[in-house]
């Protein structure tokens, strides 16, 4: 069986930060710039999350 982590206020607020920069990487008319910052943030996000 599985052991599991315990799922705390730390990892809901980085589930919606990552929920939020999905969001804004497909706004309409985002600068490419603002683009590749996202997706650098997504990323970094995800690492920590170890969702890679």
């Amino acid at each position: 069986m599985e052991k599991h982590q315990p799922y705390g206020c730390a990892q809901y607020r980085e589930e919606m930060t990552l929920l939020e920069l999905r969001r804004r990487l497909n706004m309409p008319g985002l600068a490419e710039e603002d683009r590749r910052r996202i997706r650098r943030e997504i990323k970094e996000l995800e690492r920590k999350m170890e969702m890679e």
